[in-house]
């Protein structure tokens, strides 16, 4: 992830860490978990509406997506 980043100082290396690692085990899809996260993920119903928004994690490198009402 860092070598996707230009890294200002010690404080920012530790923000993005931080940052990527809640995404890591709250958001990000894991093979061996049957595509859930370490941290368990909430399962957004089709009910709760139908568009899926991208949210941006990390300054856009990577995404989290949620439904939204319409």
């Amino acid at each position: 992830m860092l070598d996707h980043v230009i890294v200002l100082d010690e404080a920012h290396a530790r923000r993005l860490l931080r940052t990527y690692r809640v995404y890591y085990n709250e958001t990000r899809t894991h093979l061996s978990l049957s595509k859930d996260a370490p941290d368990g993920r909430e399962v957004h119903q089709s009910e709760r509406g139908a568009m899926i928004v991208a949210l941006p994690v990390l300054g856009g490198l990577h995404h989290r997506y949620e439904r939204r009402a319409t």
